[in-house]
């Protein structure tokens, strides 16, 4: 299984986009993906610090809210 995070493009230097999940800014590889793709504004899919997939918003927004779904109904580990 593997785990896949929405974010939003927020700047991009050749190989690198600085990635926004939601106020936390994280860098991203883009060269999985065709060469043109990825811009600012564009919502993807990041895995393992690679962008593997582009999303329209809607997709993106409806996914972030099915993870803060999941989140907010898994109980937290005791100390």
């Amino acid at each position: 299984m593997c785990l896949a995070i929405p974010g939003k493009i927020e700047s991009v230097d050749g190989r690198v986009a600085i990635v926004d999940f939601g106020g936390v800014k994280r860098e991203a590889i883009v060269d999985l993906m065709e060469k043109g793709t990825i811009v600012p504004g564009t919502w993807v899919l990041v895995h393992t610090g690679f962008v593997i997939q582009t999303l329209d918003e809607k997709e993106a927004l409806e996914t972030l809210e099915a993870w803060r779904e999941v989140l907010a109904n898994t109980p937290m580990p005791e100390d």
